[in-house]
């Protein structure tokens, strides 16, 4: 199954609002709550981590080859046939 943009959205946007919720919880956690600060701060960063990563991936086209961006420079300096 190739990895498409639609894909990566999707995982994308969940992990960005959950892993800014962990670390927003992080940041205002205080009296008994204030234990799990750490456990908090490593959720979120983690999935912050994961949802960043998922865009550097490279997206598969058609013929299960990977996909690069279009360069316009080179695409200038390749001979028209």
């Amino acid at each position: 199954m190739s990895i498409n943009r639609t894909a990566k959205g999707i995982v994308l946007v969940p992990c960005l609002l959950l892993g800014g919720c962990f670390l927003a919880a992080a940041a205002w956690s205080d009296g008994a709550a204030s234990a799990n600060r750490p456990l908090a701060l490593a959720l979120g960063a983690a999935l912050l981590g994961a949802g960043l990563l998922t865009q550097a991936l490279p997206e598969q086209a058609s013929d299960g080859t990977a996909t690069k961006a279009a360069d316009p420079q080179t695409e200038s300096q390749q001979p028209l046939i």
